[in-house]
């Protein structure tokens, strides 16, 4: 018989954990998984052994509290007041990738997109190189329709697994995802657990070389060795976001423990232990003045989460 799931302390369980097989931490610190290192705590996080015992949660959860998913914490702002409900840490059971003989990757929500690339290139496959330069994980990609270097998940993806909020688990195929830029519409609450990516037959050398411009690109580019969450707004339409920003004056611009980078002024960095509020209204002074000085409202492309 499987162990029954850890509750840390002594709060109740928010359901009847028997059975499961995972980690459950009531009011966990959410910080230190998130890149900014900001923001407030989960009501509740739980860390699933695998699919089953996810299902199996979910589905006693029966959609109850808000749920939602984390993957490597990129792309995401978590206010200070924390996050309520259940945070869903997708961690190494949730990062295997099968190679297919057609030329597909069955990839686990919580692989990381330099994995995907990585064992894509081994493989002699081409058309995921871009995901090299995604920071973050499957789930996250899937879910946001992530890209760079001018591809983008809704180019590759077949279809993925997912978890509804009341546990239900079903098959979408990518037209089901209905994407746009930056975008899907998969339910609040819902989890990717699994994805399925087509490619095409190519060189391992020639898609490692690809690899290695990307990376070097972003190297150059964008500043890594930061407190960060990645590009903060969308490019509107014909335009760059970062040029905005820069016409705007913005280039580094503080508020707080935050700043616009001067290394790539559409990335937001935490310098001096900044709250989220800082980083969240370091970015709406941005768009406040990239508004006035030009007329194009910007629109977030970091997730902004939880209580102010």
């Amino acid at each position: 018989m499987a162990p029954d799931c850890e509750v840390e302390g002594s709060i109740a369980a928010p359901i009847d954990m028997h059975g499961l097989r995972g980690k459950l931490t009531p009011d966990a610190p959410l910080a230190k998984l998130v890149w900014f290192k900001s923001g407030g705590r989960a009501d509740w996080l739980f860390e699933p052994a695998d699919l089953d015992d996810l299902r199996l949660f979910l589905e006693r959860l029966g959609g109850n509290l808000p749920v939602m998913a984390l993957g490597l914490g990129s792309n995401l702002i978590v206010r200070d007041g924390g996050v309520p409900g259940v945070v869903v840490k997708l961690g190494k059971p949730f990062a295997d990738i099968e190679v297919g003989d057609d030329h597909t990757l069955t990839c686990g929500a919580g692989a990381h997109g330099i994995l995907v690339a990585s064992t894509a290139r081994d493989a002699g496959i081409a058309g995921v190189e871009f995901m090299r330069g995604i920071p973050g994980t499957v789930g996250g990609f899937v879910r946001m329709n992530g890209g760079a270097y001018g591809r983008e998940v809704s180019d590759v993806l077949i279809d993925c697994d997912v978890i509804l909020p009341g546990g239900q688990f079903v098959t979408l195929p990518a037209a089901d995802l209905r994407y746009s830029y930056r975008h899907s519409v998969l339910p609040d609450g819902a989890v990717v657990v699994r994805a399925r990516f087509r490619g095409e037959p190519g060189d391992p050398e020639i898609i490692g070389a690809k690899m290695d411009e990307i990376a070097e690109a972003r190297e150059n580019s964008q500043p890594l060795r930061t407190k960060t969450g990645g590009s903060t707004f969308k490019n509107p339409p014909g335009r760059k976001a970062w040029e905005l920003v820069d016409a705007a004056g913005c280039r580094g611009l503080k508020m707080g423990g935050a700043q616009v980078s001067e290394k790539h002024t559409n990335f937001l960095i935490n310098i001096d232990n900044a709250t989220s509020a800082d980083i969240e209204g370091l970015g709406e002074e941005v768009k406040r003045r990239v508004y006035a000085n030009s007329g194009v409202e910007l629109e977030w492309e970091i997730q902004r989460v939880g209580r102010p």
